[in-house]
């Protein structure tokens, strides 16, 4: 069975003409999946996170604020986007996307959010091109709802998760693993359960090698009751963010290995994509596909 794929038409919101930010890249996305055959039932549309969804991670301060488009310009700048109600109702669209594909792994095994991996929104503030964090809403209100203990969180973002660490500091059973550039943003780290910072240059091979070092001791280790994977694709040897050297091929090998080493202990996976910056559109949704191409070869 072909995983489900969750898609929102606000996963895309507007800015201004000329911002530096790839928002196009999801639209693409959606239309590159369908093409690929990954969706011949439709997409799944989520239920975007209301306020009460959003404060199991986020100060409820902070949420209101966000939620009237009432956040001060610093913390608009920090963000880097418009928090305005496209900006807004992109971002509860994504924590709702995150957790409704987080509840289709649990009863498949694999399932993707076609947005999500806003790792470095805190739980006060946003910052990075991220306003709410969607893995950590999902993973707090699973586990208070009690459909999980323990979950893991894999970022290959090759940014460090920051937000993530700190959205999830108090919540011992919800373990982040982050695997990044270690020279690049943020320039202030938030300290992980493991963090593992990358020289700039790694390239596939180095990458592959490090990340197959750590990820199946922490697998048999904690025994997760899901997997929430970041599968952003700045790693890339062309992203303009990034400071690493994979190539898709890399990136794929990357995708398969972590979707199959969850895979082989029957342990749920959720994918969502991450950070991937170029001006090249197509080129940047062909990339993002990948983790979608992994999820349905290893389902």
């Amino acid at each position: 069975m072909i995983p489900s794929i969750v898609v929102h038409p606000a996963y895309q919101a507007v800015l201004p003409d000329g911002h530096r930010f790839p928002m196009r890249k999801y639209g693409r996305l959606a239309e590159t999946l369908a093409a690929l055959g990954l969706a011949p039932s439709g997409f799944v549309r989520p239920e975007p996170a209301d306020a009460a969804l959003l404060n199991r991670a986020h100060r409820s301060n902070y949420v209101d604020a966000v939620l009237s488009c009432l956040v001060s310009r610093e913390i608009e700048r920090e963000i880097g986007l418009p928090v305005d109600e496209s900006v807004v109702a992109r971002s509860c669209a994504s924590a709702g996307g995150t957790l409704a594909a987080a509840r289709l792994a649990l009863v498949h095994g694999l399932a993707g959010s076609a947005a999500g991996g806003s790792h470095h929104a805190r739980r006060e503030t946003g910052a990075g091109f991220c306003v709410f964090n969607d893995v950590a809403v999902a993973a707090l209100a699973l586990q208070d709802e009690g459909t999980i203990r323990r979950a893991l969180v894999v970022d290959c973002d090759v940014h460090q998760g920051d937000g993530t660490a700190d959205c999830l500091a108090g919540s011992p059973d919800l373990f982040t693993f982050s695997i990044h550039a270690e020279k690049n943003y943020p320039t202030r780290k938030i300290p992980g359960d493991l963090d593992v910072g990358l020289v700039d240059g790694v390239d596939d091979a180095a990458y592959a090698a490090v990340l197959g070092a750590h990820l199946p001791g922490l697998l048999d280790g904690l025994s997760p009751d899901i997997v929430f994977y970041n599968a952003g694709v700045d790693p890339h040897v062309d992203d303009r963010l990034g400071r690493l050297a994979l190539t898709d091929a890399g990136l794929a090998a990357r995708d398969r290995f972590v979707v199959g080493e969850a895979r082989r202990r029957r342990i749920p996976l959720v994918a969502v994509i991450g950070g991937g910056y170029a001006t090249d559109i197509d080129a940047l949704a062909a990339r993002h596909a990948i983790v979608f191409q992994a999820l349905a070869a290893l389902a």
